[in-house]
């Protein structure tokens, strides 16, 4: 833990539960702690044994087409991790137990440790079932104090850690919450930023993804500093005018944005640019697996925030670079897999497939307030009929 304090007028921290799901699930199982689990799926309920022990499914015993929602620090060791598809997980960490998810119990428990948050800070940020950032400013006890008093009143109501990363602004108090995970304090100061940000991978820094990293370490851009150092032209050159200002200033700490106490997303997407380009008849089983990927992804990033949805689009990208949208709003609002990809499917029925698909993307908006029962999906069953 750090107990600097922080040097600026804001102080911004940035809440983030130690493996929500997981730990959640070993609340239920303690008997997993210290193994290998995944959550994911509906399938791998435990079972009670001859000897009156619970039985855990196995990653080695699944078969489908599902993604890893969450997994504990221990399969995260094997390279497991959020979103991954579960057929690779099982791959790389065949013993370890599979858990399926359960989004009430999760949604529950999210609830729990705002709310004890609220009784110590209330301008918060919600930024899904399992982070906020909180607004500090205006409270006068040291930040290590506050950042106790808060991770002690998250554990009491829910049983679980959390870690906290406080400094002058969102960008860096995120990434000093992941500083000394799990259960971790760490307080930056903005003097620190060249000594303790800078050295880290540009990756880090929360809006650079995978694409952007990889095109930056074309460039030789690797860590944080490199990107401080690098040419704004060189930048603007390869990222466009715009990004390009957002990187250099990004790479210097620097970030204005308000802790949000009252916003409501417009909507939620999930697409996937394609390594190759995928032709609609002979890539089908490819383009298939992709779509039920897509729309499981959607079911999950609904049932963190709570949300159901009344309207779903597609988005594709041929070949020719040509994009193509369609929506379509259903009489009753969608929160599972099946049902988003049945509504999609009525969008691509509206779509001439005449070139090969580059990127495809699904969408959810329109959102309603979800029924705090998560129903349930078919999703891992799912085949894309109109493919």
């Amino acid at each position: 833990m750090e107990s600097a304090e922080v040097r600026s007028s804001r102080r911004i921290a940035h809440l983030d539960m130690d493996a929500f799901f997981a730990s959640v699930e070993l609340l239920r199982y303690p008997e997993l702690r210290g193994l290998p689990v995944v959550i994911g799926g509906r399938r791998g309920q435990p079972r009670t044994g001859a000897d009156g022990q619970r039985v855990f499914a196995r990653m080695r015993d699944y078969a489908g087409r599902g993604v890893v929602t969450t997994s504990t620090y221990e399969a995260r060791a094997f390279g497991v991790f959020s979103a991954m598809p579960m057929m690779k997980a099982a791959a790389l960490a065949p013993d370890a137990v599979l858990l399926p998810v359960d989004f009430a119990r999760y949604r529950d428990f999210s609830r729990r440790f705002k709310r004890a948050v609220a009784q110590i800070a209330v301008n918060i940020e919600d930024r899904g079932v399992d982070e906020i950032y909180i607004d500090l400013s205006e409270h006068t006890a040291p930040s290590d104090m506050l950042a106790r008093q808060i991770k002690q009143a998250v554990y009491e109501a829910t049983g679980l850690t959390c870690s906290i990363g406080i400094a002058s602004n969102k960008l860096l108090a995120k990434i000093a919450s992941e500083l000394d995970k799990p259960d971790g304090i760490t307080i930056l100061r903005d003097d620190e930023i060249q000594t303790r940000i800078w050295p880290m991978p540009a990756s880090k820094i929360n809006g650079i993804g995978p694409k952007a990293t990889e095109r930056l370490a074309g460039l030789g851009i690797h860590t944080i500093a490199d990107l401080a150092g690098a040419p704004p032209e060189l930048l603007q050159q390869h990222f466009g005018l715009r990004y390009a200002r957002w990187l250099k200033r990004v790479a210097q700490g620097k970030d204005d944005r308000p802790v949000v106490t009252s916003s409501e997303p417009k909507s939620m997407s999930r697409e996937t640019t394609f390594e190759r380009d995928l032709h609609v008849v002979h890539d089908k089983a490819e383009l298939s697996a992709i779509f039920v990927r897509l729309c499981q992804q959607l079911e999950a990033d609904l049932a963190r925030r709570g949300y159901a949805g009344r309207t779903v689009g597609i988005k594709l990208r041929f070949d020719d670079f040509r994009t193509v949208t369609r929506d379509f709003t259903v009489a009753d609002p969608v929160t599972t897999a099946a049902e988003i990809r049945w509504a999609a499917g009525q969008c691509l029925k509206r779509v001439t497939f005449d070139r090969r698909i580059r990127l495809l993307g699904v969408k959810v908006s329109k959102f309603v307030k979800a029924p705090d029962a998560a129903g349930a999906s078919q999703g891992e069953q799912l085949q894309f009929q109109y493919f």
